[in-house]
């Protein structure tokens, strides 16, 4: 029996795998678009957590991948909590996907999607016969679990066992929600165990009570996951997992006081009786009253908890109190990239992406101001300019580091291949526009302490320069929205019409040189300055033409 039931939950486990994976991949862009769309509206939250749970069929990939934007800073205590909420609603969608009954085709539907999965070579096609194949493997592992477990309900030891944890006192359904919970947390999958209790009940092992009981103590144990990710973490990772703890204990409490009526009350809405037996002593009904307690469960829940969102913030805001010195939330990924979903890596990329180009804009933005002699306080700028620029280094080589390994650890489309390669040339060209920015400010801290001057004529050509050139850096930054298109010719007819600027303020430069009225030295730190620029301009380019690319 044991060895039948385990080689079924294996089957049962990769087919779920394959069918979170294949997926992803039909996705395509769809994850990123739809966590990039978070704001502070937290019914939007609900409902993004709801769909890319429903996506990757996996709560678990969907709240530490929330941990991990919240730990990076990409996501807010509240939009978080709210992600949270829609994926618990989310994965009840594996419940429906078991209550299917169709158990006894799943090896038809892996020999139809096994051949095109292995030799077809469009990305798309692979993808839909892997989930042919997964949904063939959940269903066909569900079944020999079944097999497996059907002698359990003649079996008088584990009905002995049964007898103590039918569910019917309190005793008796806090046993059976602290057994679901244990063995989730053991096996780290809330889909397996789920699994397991529908194929127990199914066959008549254990009643309708019981399985309810085990299936609240499952919305339990599958929060240690989020727990264990945020070990290590910011103050706002760790809050993340403990107000996902905190809502589902809560949730599991309140459905434990009032377990009778809520058991009654799902036997009363779906059609059949959960505990009728048929000729062969299976219950066909079971799975439909188990997949519909778990859905209720959550969206009741989560429907309560809304509108005190604010609340649940600020209890784990208590509970997880900020620590002076802490970390405060760099760009660091959860858990090892090669077994984090490609889609929802590479989202979270574009993400971080986003933050450094801010971030990059903010050291152009203060270069700029440096530039003003006359600037009360304008040192200030310098050091704002080099804490970016040491940030944006660090940024640039974990987002490498990250989607190195992000793409060696699975199977990825062409589109989420070139995509990555896109983002981490685009972090390395605005790593490259940081550094700039402080040679552009340590150009004139040269200046400043040799104590040389330029003619008004100068000085406005390189203001001038740099109004230019912070412009079109924020029109080519407008491809980080996806609203946003902007024709290549623009871009085009800006980049000539800067090296145009940058030729004619040479040629001036030139020009007061030979006119003598600007020295040795200052005429070469002006050539610098100019030439710094520059390359800020040919790397504002490089970027566009990056992440333009990556659209097509």
């Amino acid at each position: 029996m044991a060895y039948t039931a385990i080689g079924g939950l294996g089957i049962f486990i990769l087919g779920m795998k394959f069918l979170s994976d294949s997926l992803q991949l039909l996705s395509g862009g769809v994850i990123r678009k739809v966590i990039s769309s978070l704001t502070s509206n937290r019914f939007l939250a609900v409902l993004v957590g709801i769909s890319v749970t429903a996506f990757v069929q996996s709560s678990t990939i969907s709240t530490v991948m929330v941990v991990g934007l919240v730990n990076a800073g990409l996501m807010q205590l509240t939009q978080a909590i709210g992600f949270i909420l829609g994926a618990n609603i989310g994965t009840t969608v594996t419940g429906w996907i078991l209550a299917i009954k169709i158990g006894k085709y799943g090896l038809l539907l892996v020999g139809l999607g096994i051949f095109p999965m292995l030799f077809s070579k469009n990305d798309r096609i692979t993808a839909t016969a892997r989930v042919i194949v997964a949904l063939g493997l959940i269903f066909f592992g569900l079944e020999i679990m079944s097999d497996a477990f059907r002698p359990l309900r003649s079996d008088e030891r584990f009905m002995n066992l049964m007898l103590l944890l039918d569910a019917q006192s309190l005793i008796s359904i806090l046993g059976c929600v602290f057994i679901g919970c244990l063995l989730t947390m053991a096996v780290q999958s809330s889909s397996a165990m789920l699994g397991i209790t529908i194929a127990l009940a199914a066959t008549g092992a254990i009643p309708f009570h019981t399985a309810v009981a085990l299936v609240m103590g499952e919305n339990i144990g599958t929060t240690i996951t989020a727990q264990l990710a945020a070990i290590g973490g910011s103050v706002a990772a760790r809050r993340t997992a403990m107000a996902h703890s905190v809502f589902n204990v809560v949730g599991v409490c309140i459905i434990v006081i009032i377990f009778s009526p809520f058991v009654a009350l799902v036997e009363s809405l779906v059609p059949g009786t959960a505990n009728f037996a048929n000729e062969v002593g299976d219950r066909p009904y079971i799975a439909a009253h188990i997949a519909f307690a778990h859905s209720m469960f959550n969206i009741t829940a989560t429907l309560i908890v809304l509108p005190f969102l604010g609340l649940l913030a600020k209890l784990v805001i208590n509970m997880v109190p900020d620590k002076e010195g802490g970390p405060k939330g760099s760009f660091k990924y959860v858990g090892a990239p090669g077994s984090m979903p490609i889609a929802i890596g590479v989202g979270m990329v574009f993400e971080e992406l986003k933050k450094m180009q801010g971030r990059v804009h903010k050291a152009l933005r203060h270069a700029g101001s440096f530039l003003q002699r006359d600037l009360k306080g304008h040192e200030k700028f310098y050091r704002k300019v080099k804490a970016i620029e040491e940030q944006t280094d660090i940024i640039q080589h974990e987002i490498t580091t990250f989607t190195v390994a992000l793409m060696q650890g699975g199977k990825s489309t062409k589109e989420q291949s070139d995509r990555a390669y896109a983002y981490v040339r685009a972090a390395d060209e605005l790593e490259s526009i940081a550094d700039y920015a402080l040679s552009l400010c340590s150009y004139m801290r040269r200046l400043e302490k040799n104590d040389l001057d330029y003619s008004a004529d100068a000085w406005n050509d390189l203001h001038n320069f740099h109004h230019e050139l912070f412009a079109f850096y924020n029109l080519v930054c407008k491809v980080f929205h996806s609203e946003a298109e902007i024709n290549k010719s623009l871009i085009r007819n800006e980049a000539k019409r800067l090296n145009d600027l940058a030729d004619s303020i040479r040629r001036a430069h030139l020009d007061r040189m030979k006119a003598g009225s600007c020295n040795a030295l200052p005429a070469l730190t002006f050539s610098d300055m100019a030439v710094a620029m520059r390359r800020i301009k040919n790397h504002t380019v490089n970027l566009y033409e990056a992440l333009a690319e990556e659209d097509e």
